[in-house]
């Protein structure tokens, strides 16, 4: 369970935290798969590829920022964004009632944005929902030297926030999330809304797991009643 007295900051992954990225990319396979196999039911195939690519991809991730060429590596793949999307507006999918608990969890407390995902990406996903205004800070893959599941993101966003390490949740939907809180010495939440299974975000070490973020409405809640 999470010490809520001693929350002073908040810290939200981007990717299958505030952004349903996996239900994204799941639609996007399956709509690949139903031109190779128009007869078959797809939606399971998509799920089962998009889940087994992700965790291989954050260790590759973190590899390539463990021999200092994941900047390099962001850098082309924000360039090839780019021109692919060129006369196209940025798309993503929003979890369902992000902005409510971003908005109520705003007047609170300080948020910061601690995200993998470049800064052109991060970006373009806050404004296109106009999120922006909600959080102190934005961390992404290009702030630190390291990124999660380094804890450097987080020690950056709890010094930006103006509060020590400890006094902060990260809150998200994989190991990689939790690690870096805990690393930081932040406490936990994972979500289940997002690429993580339940099992995995508990070895990893999570102080508390939710459904979705919108579940922190009660888990505060809760405490401004005691209060």
């Amino acid at each position: 369970m999470l010490d809520l007295g001693r929350i002073r900051a908040l810290c939200f992954d981007v990717d299958g935290t505030l952004s349903d990225t996996d239900d994204l990319w799941v639609s996007n396979v399956q709509r690949q798969l139903k031109k190779i196999f128009p007869r078959r039911d797809t939606l399971r195939m998509a799920r089962w590829l998009v889940m087994g690519i992700e965790s291989p991809g954050n260790y590759i991730y973190s590899l390539l920022d463990r021999i200092g060429l994941d900047d390099e590596v962001a850098w082309f793949y924000s360039k090839i964004s780019q021109i692919n999307h060129k006369d196209k507006k940025p798309r993503f999918w929003l979890i369902p009632k992000t902005r409510e608990v971003l908005h109520a969890l705003h007047q609170r407390y300080p948020l910061a944005v601690v995200s993998a995902r470049g800064q052109d990406g991060t970006l373009a996903f806050l404004n296109q929902y106009e999120l922006r205004p909600f959080f102190h800070t934005i961390v992404t893959a290009q702030t630190c030297e390291y990124t999660k599941p380094f804890p450097h993101p987080v020690l950056r966003a709890a010094q930006e926030m103006g509060v020590r390490p400890e006094e902060c949740v990260m809150i998200g939907d994989t190991t990689v999330d939790i690690r870096a809180g805990k690393l930081a010495g932040a406490q936990t939440v994972g979500v289940l809304c997002g690429f993580g299974d339940e099992a995995e975000l508990r070895r990893a070490g999570a102080d508390l797991i939710l459904q979705s973020p919108y579940e922190l409405l009660n888990v505060f809640n809760g405490q401004a009643e005691a209060g």
